[in-house]
């Protein structure tokens, strides 16, 4: 069938939607413009409500079953099926409805359960709706983003003000969709593949599941006659120690001394073993570690740069505006740690480490090293975009006397872009480019291994991929030093460790202090 003979086929569609959408759809060809000649009837069959509509010619049926909130994945699955094989005649295409650009938990819940009974073919004969009557979304969530790309883009906005242009560009979506995917559309053959896997799926889990507390059990019945033999064999040797006892005194004494000794030796060999594999844990766990040290001038968005990077590394997504408002300034070294990809991530907050003169503070440099142990792995430079200063420019050979020669090695230049910098922001690299000769010779410096982060309000769905492509950075930088840390030569492992342990202590007095406050 060639896409000119699919123009003049009746298009059936499946639609899922809430209730409220699916009013909203029926009564947008009301608000077309007369010139479009759109007309419209209802009718049903049985539970299933049909939405016949003409647009230039062009004959849509919509049908639609009631999908109640309450309604549970079987009942939600039979409706589905139920409105399929009410479709009859013409080609069956299914058709999502949301409201706004807003993609709820109901609608993706309906979405797993499509995909979940009707196969993962059935996404290639989906298309996203979105009717635009009230309110619209300002940025389409990730889970929406991510459904459009599993759809081939196919996502379509239909204002009331212009629903009969809409509706023409959606018919012309769905012609191009069977014209790629085929153009019998969703078919009964596909259905009764996707309920054959399902239930082979089910068994195959059951199976799985049967398999395992099998093993279980296996697993518990050796451990319980391993146990019933230690007992037999401590019996046995009791036994025999007691019979000797009894035969001669002297051999008897002889005997317990003998195993005192043995014993002493044991507890000796299992204390030694028993140090070696906390030291081997303690290794192991710090091999799971990267530490970073987040550096850089008052305002260079040190605090905010951090806090995004937790919640990204987090999966973790604020929808609250003022929760990215920047943060106050930090007058102290303070340490966050979150789980990224099975690993601790730790990271350390700094002020400014030297005076208006370039002196350094030393106790602060000595609590940002000792926070960041088992690290410190990467440095962080923290840069706001747009802003390079004269401090700025001199920072490295601070930072050099303060962490030694071999710093910038272990180095990386993050660049922190706020709102209102740009209305179209500058890519990276153009910036980079163009920039002052000694802020380019202090990406060279470290390796010109630099990135960039994003913690404005309108560029939030930018910083997800951001953060990927800085840890992923960080872990090659790490790999490329086999896993070791940086080394700062004028400072002790134990003098570190020491000085860690007087700030957590701190830490604890001052909340002690505080709880004994509210407690007066």
């Amino acid at each position: 069938m060639s896409h000119s003979s699919l123009t003049t086929t009746k298009q059936l569609m499946v639609v899922i939607s809430t209730v409220e959408q699916w009013f909203s759809l029926k009564s947008l060809p009301q608000h077309t413009s007369e010139e479009k000649h759109s007309q419209l009837t209802f009718s049903s069959l049985g539970s299933i409500q049909v939405c016949d509509l003409t647009v230039d010619g062009r004959l849509i049926s919509l049908h639609y079953a009631d999908l109640k909130q309450d309604m549970t994945e079987e009942d939600i699955s039979q409706a589905l099926v139920g409105c399929f094989k009410s479709c009859t005649d013409g080609i069956s295409t299914f058709l999502l409805l949301i409201q706004g650009g807003y993609y709820t938990k109901r609608e993706r819940r309906m979405i797993e359960i499509l995909q979940a009974h009707f196969g993962a073919e059935a996404l290639k004969y989906l298309v996203v709706l979105s009717l635009e009557d009230g309110n619209i979304a300002d940025t389409l969530d990730d889970s929406l983003l991510d459904l459009i790309n599993m759809c081939d883009g196919r996502y379509c906005r239909i204002p009331s003000s212009a629903a009969g242009d809409k509706l023409q560009a959606l018919l012309e979506m769905v012609d191009y969709m069977l014209s790629e995917n085929g153009v019998t559309g969703y078919t009964e053959n596909m259905l009764a593949k996707a309920r054959k896997r399902n239930t082979e799926d089910s068994a195959m889990s059951i199976l799985r599941q049967k398999v395992q507390e099998a093993a279980e059990k296996e697993q518990a019945f050796e451990e319980l006659v391993k146990l019933h033999e230690e007992r037999r064999a401590k019996e046995m040797e009791e036994l025999k120690a007691k019979h000797a006892e009894e035969r001669k005194k002297e051999a008897a004494e002889k005997k317990q001394y003998e195993t005192k000794r043995e014993g002493l030796e044991e507890a000796v060999i299992s204390h030694r073993a028993m140090l070696h594999l906390q030291m081997s844990a303690t290794d192991d766990d710090d091999t799971n570690k990267i530490s970073l040290i987040l550096l850089g001038l008052s305002g260079s968005g040190k605090s905010s740069a951090l806090n995004l990077i937790l919640e990204r590394a987090g999966n973790q997504y604020s929808i609250n505006e003022s929760g990215h408002e920047p943060p106050q300034s930090t007058l102290s070294c303070e340490r966050k740690e979150v789980f990224a990809a099975g690993r601790k991530l730790i990271l350390v907050d700094t002020p400014e480490l030297w005076d208006e003169d370039g002196v350094e503070y030393l106790e602060l440099v000595k609590d940002c090293l000792a926070l960041s142990l088992p690290g410190p792995h990467v440095y962080l430079l923290v840069l706001q975009m747009g802003r390079f200063t004269q401090g700025e420019c001199e920072m490295l050979g601070y930072l050099l006397k303060s962490f030694g020669r071999d710093f910038a090695e272990h180095a990386v230049v993050l660049f922190v872009r706020f709102d209102g910098n740009q209305h179209r922001p500058q890519k990276i690299n153009d910036y980079v480019a163009g920039a002052h000769a000694a802020l380019q010779g202090l990406i060279q410096k470290c390796g010109s291994r630099y990135y960039e982060l994003n913690v404005t309000t309108s560029q939030n769905a930018l910083s997800y991929p951001q953060v990927k492509d800085l840890l992923s950075g960080i872990n090659k930088l790490v790999a490329s030093h086999g896993g070791r840390s940086h080394a700062v030569k004028r400072f002790s492992v134990q003098e570190l460790q020491e000085r860690k342990k007087v700030i957590e202590e701190g830490k604890d007095g001052a909340l002690e202090v505080n709880s004994l406050l509210r407690d007066a």
